[in-house]
């Protein structure tokens, strides 16, 4: 990893654990298991993700894994702290040191998994860790133009619509998608953490 200039810190393996839920460094251990993830609900047939392939879990995290020794990602297995089960993954990339800046992206859960508390812990403890720790100054996310789920999740996190770049990445069908961008700033975080906050706790009084 490059020396950083605008982060406070590099940003570097670690481990974020909280709200049931725990963020490793991605390893090419974790391959049985993210295949397994991947397996709870078919994944891989959504044409607006990016979810492995059976029996490709293993390039998935090479790929992730050369991203890091590039600079530009940091990639995570997620862990249900209950089971002890690899339940998905997430990483930050897009990494930009001189200008603090970062994505959260490549994020997926099994299926059982969706829609429940996870979620929102995962971006928890990614969102403070890149605004704390690392001096983050700004945090993005990309989304496929017709994945609406993950669009509906981005804002309800409290995300800003940034715009739309069209005719701007290949989908695994090979079709051309255009790509929504989100973007919360240093500034905005502390309110945002406070709903989060809010969020989880309700979610698990209901």
């Amino acid at each position: 990893m490059n020396q950083d200039q605008g982060f406070r810190q590099a940003p570097a393996p670690a481990t974020l654990q909280g709200y049931g839920v725990r963020l490793v460094p991605l390893a090419p251990a974790h391959a049985p298991e993210l295949e397994a993830a991947a397996a709870d609900g078919k994944l891989w047939q959504l044409r607006v993700t990016s979810v492995p392939e059976p029996g490709a879990a293993a390039a998935y995290i090479s790929a992730a894994l050369q991203g890091f020794k590039e600079g530009h990602m940091l990639p995570f297995a997620v862990v249900d702290e209950s089971s002890q089960k690899v339940i998905g993954t997430t990483r930050y990339h897009d990494i930009v040191p001189a200008v603090a800046r970062l994505e959260i992206g490549y994020t997926w859960y099994a299926r059982s998994w969706q829609r429940t508390h996870v979620n929102t812990a995962c971006k928890l403890l990614l969102l403070r860790h890149a605004f704390g720790a690392l001096g983050a100054q700004l945090v993005g996310w990309r989304t496929d133009n017709f994945n609406h789920a993950s669009q509906r999740a981005i804002e309800r996190l409290g995300a800003r619509k940034d715009g739309v770049l069209r005719h701007h990445a290949l989908r695994r069908d090979g079709t051309v998608r255009d790509t929504v961008m989100y973007s919360l700033s240093v500034g905005e975080w502390p309110e945002i953490e406070k709903q989060l906050e809010y969020q989880f706790t309700r979610h698990h009084a209901d």
